[in-house]
């Protein structure tokens, strides 16, 4: 049965989107603590230690049938491998980030990632945009053909960040699966080369994990600062409407970018300057038309109410 979008906005669901998005926000800070380990290693301890949080939600909500039926039909697992695939190279691009003093940039590619997911939308699935929305979608790819004009080459961590995880979400959706149990799948599959990887390292004398009692609780912590906040989306997404969510989701890169200018100051000069507002300006285009949108659905409905017979 096709589940029909949500009408109405539950507190519940608003309390659950908001913590997720500000936690995302805040989580640069607790990356920049981790930023002296290689992005991979931290990456490969955020799979492992994500595997038991996410399986064990699973196992309290009685929903371990899902992944034991989704291990026996190939063209899934291969699904699930593309989009574990597709996150891991989203979360290498984002630490590396960080440890790098290229935070601004990462906050421009997540602003830039639900115009890009519309425009996948539009371009692979036929869905038909306004012009208000194509005007959305221009700017913000003005605003990458400026800052490539001024560095002379594409401002890569944005758009790393914005493909990877916009080619993710379009895939993920052809997953059969529930939002937690396609996350338990994906961390699954990526625990073998996760554990093989750190394996090498420590057999090499590399390795921070067991070093010292802060590298090691920091590493463990990447698995319920990765799940928790998964966990909580995929509830919120049930709970709101999609232009709630969609007009939500800007809390994360607006303290991204917050934390990136204020705490590590990181330069915001040149044609940032002009980059930036014009990415805003087109999410306020791009969230009118998700409003106006949403309050055309609200008419319509009261409306085929209003007409059926008492």
């Amino acid at each position: 049965m096709t589940q029909q979008p949500q009408q109405i906005d539950s507190p519940k669901g608003f309390a659950f989107a908001l913590a997720t998005y500000i936690f995302w926000g805040v989580l640069p800070l607790y990356l920049k603590a981790l930023s002296h380990i290689p992005p991979a290693e931290v990456i490969a301890h955020r799979v492992i230690w994500s595997l038991p949080i996410a399986a064990g939600a699973l196992i309290l909500q009685g929903r371990t049938a899902d992944i034991r039926a989704a291990i026996t039909r190939p063209r899934l697992l291969a699904m699930a491998a593309l989009t574990a695939a597709l996150i891991t190279c989203n979360w290498l691009i984002y630490v590396w980030s960080i440890a790098n003093a290229h935070t601004v940039e990462a906050a421009l590619g997540y602003y830039i990632n639900p115009l890009f997911s519309v425009c996948l939308a539009a371009l692979l699935l036929g869905e038909r945009l306004i012009w208000l929305q194509w005007v959305a979608v221009g700017l913000a790819f003005l605003a990458v053909a400026i800052l490539t004009a001024e560095t002379g080459s594409l401002p890569l961590v944005a758009v790393g960040l914005f493909l990877s995880w916009g080619f993710y979400a379009f895939f993920k959706r052809s997953l059969p699966l529930g939002p937690n149990q396609g996350f338990t799948l994906e961390v699954a599959i990526l625990t073998f080369p996760a554990l093989a990887y750190l394996i090498w390292l420590h057999m090499n004398g590399g390795g921070h994990f067991g070093r010292n009692w802060a590298d090691t609780l920091l590493l463990i912590g990447c698995g319920p600062a990765t799940a928790i906040p998964l966990m909580f989306y995929a509830n919120a997404a049930k709970l709101l409407k999609l232009s709630t969510i969609g007009i939500l989701q800007y809390i994360t890169p607006t303290m991204i970018f917050l934390v990136a200018v204020l705490i590590f100051g990181e330069p915001f000069d040149g044609a940032k300057r002009i980059a930036f507002p014009l990415i805003w300006l087109a999410l306020v285009i791009y969230s009118y038309t998700l409003i106006r949108a949403a309050r055309d659905r609200r008419r319509r409905l009261h409306n085929e109410t209003s007409l059926r017979p008492e």
